[in-house]
């Protein structure tokens, strides 16, 4: 039996998700093989899709359009801008600080890959730009396990449908306005998907969360499909409780500190929920704490609370080293499916501390291996963390560490899938 993964990129957190899968398969003895849009690490059996010669070349088209804009802005000519698109005026209309949105079209041809039509099961991942649905759902022939990271694929266009966009002066959250425009052209969009699913029977859906699958579940798209549960899984040799006290010295951490880590590719990005943390940070009464920060921004606090920012890593072994030498890891995430970063801090044996949204309650056992703050505001994250600070929580790192191991551990992914891919492809034979 040989299954074909399919994911757009190869880095972000859908990303990795799908990769250890992968990973975890083919320590398993399956025949996988990762196919991508866009490829930029030397992962085992993963492979570029070939794009035709007609979508490697920009058409006259486009450079077309492209000397005409730079004529226009040079002199001042508003006749000579190229009239926006549909989607171009809506993208523009969406607040700032909003997750991804994108539209289930796509150039590309997944069922013209030889990758594609060697497998005897396709198990799609995270495929906005890459997976053009009308398409793919009317040519393929083989059965299918739709592996969800976000809600993109039942929302029209939303990769999050996002209740809360910003926060109030006294810290708690504001609510989102969904304009008009975007409830119509979302609406639009998912009856595209829903034309182009309808006819599709051997399609099997996976939520990495209980929430996620809830969500899916409820949906338009999917209520009428089963929506399997099976959770994330990472390698558990890679990440793993390290040294401390080698850890801090590495990155010149006193032992006395009380270290609070708070990992983000953006501190912009609204669902992240950064200010959160930020504003819950600066009203702690503490002189004896330090954030240390990994990720592209770097926080600032009007506060004597310490920053230290690593930026980017891309090394695991190096990010274990960070979540071992942290007596916490908060995600202030204001909604969010099964993050990798809460994974990676457990079996690092390191607790953590959110709010009680998403797939974060399914991994977090309140005052055992972290905390729940009892709502989403800043007070209840301050509280979470002086509660913390002043008594811990009742498991020992090497605690933490068991119970994620015995949940979380790749090879526990790999035969759940494993024995669904079994079943799909017996259905079909």
């Amino acid at each position: 039996m040989k299954i074909l993964l399919v994911n757009t990129y190869d880095n972000g957190g859908a990303a990795n998700a799908c990769i250890r899968l992968h990973q975890g398969l083919l320590n398993q003895g399956v025949a996988s093989k990762l196919l991508l849009l866009h490829k930029t690490k030397d992962i085992e059996k993963s492979f570029l899709f070939k794009k035709n010669p007609e979508t490697n070349n920009r058409s006259r088209s486009y450079y077309f359009k492209r000397i005409q804009q730079k004529i226009a802005k040079k002199w001042n000519l508003p006749f000579l801008k190229p009239r926006l698109s549909k989607e171009e005026v809506f993208l523009k209309s969406r607040a700032a600080g909003l997750e991804l949105f994108s539209s289930p079209y796509s150039k590309y041809d997944i069922t013209n890959s030889p990758l594609y039509q060697e497998a005897d099961i396709i198990n799609l991942h995270w495929v906005a730009g890459f997976l053009d649905h009308e398409s793919f759902f009317k040519k393929n022939k083989k059965p299918v396990i739709w592996t969800l990271h976000d809600m993109h694929p039942f929302t029209g266009g939303e990769h999050y449908v996002e209740m809360i966009h910003g926060i109030d002066d006294q810290g708690m959250p504001v609510k989102r306005n969904v304009l008009d425009i975007e409830k119509s052209y979302s609406k639009e969009n998912l009856d595209y998907i829903i034309n182009s699913l309808e006819l599709f029977k051997s399609l099997s859906i996976v939520a990495p969360s209980k929430w996620l699958q809830c969500e899916a579940s409820k949906s338009e798209l999917f209520k009428t499909r089963k929506v399997h549960l099976i959770p994330n899984g990472l390698d558990v040799n890679t990440f793993k409780n390290r040294d401390k006290t080698f850890a801090r010295e590495l990155y010149s951490i006193p032992l006395h500190k009380k270290v609070i880590l708070f990992v983000a590719d953006s501190i912009s990005n609204n669902r992240k929920g950064y200010v959160y943390l930020k504003r819950a940070l600066e009203k702690l009464d503490q002189e004896d704490v330090i954030l240390c920060s990994i990720g592209k921004g770097k926080p600032v606090l009007e506060s004597d609370i310490e920053v230290r920012h690593l930026g980017s890593i891309s090394d695991e072994r190096i990010i274990s080293l960070v979540y071992s030498l942290a007596d916490a890891f908060v995600i202030p995430s204001l909604m969010d499916n099964l993050p990798n970063t809460v994974l990676e801090s457990l079996l690092c044996g390191t607790p953590v501390i959110g709010f009680p949204v998403g797939g974060i309650p399914d991994m977090i056992e309140h005052g055992k291996n972290g905390l729940l703050a009892t709502e989403v505001s800043v007070d209840s994250l301050k509280e979470a963390l002086e509660y913390y600070l002043l008594n811990g929580v009742a498991y020992s790192k090497e605690e933490i560490r068991t119970l994620a191991v015995e949940k979380y551990d790749q090879s526990v992914q790999a035969k759940t899938y494993l024995k669904l891919f079994q079943e799909m492809h017996s259905k079909n034979n």
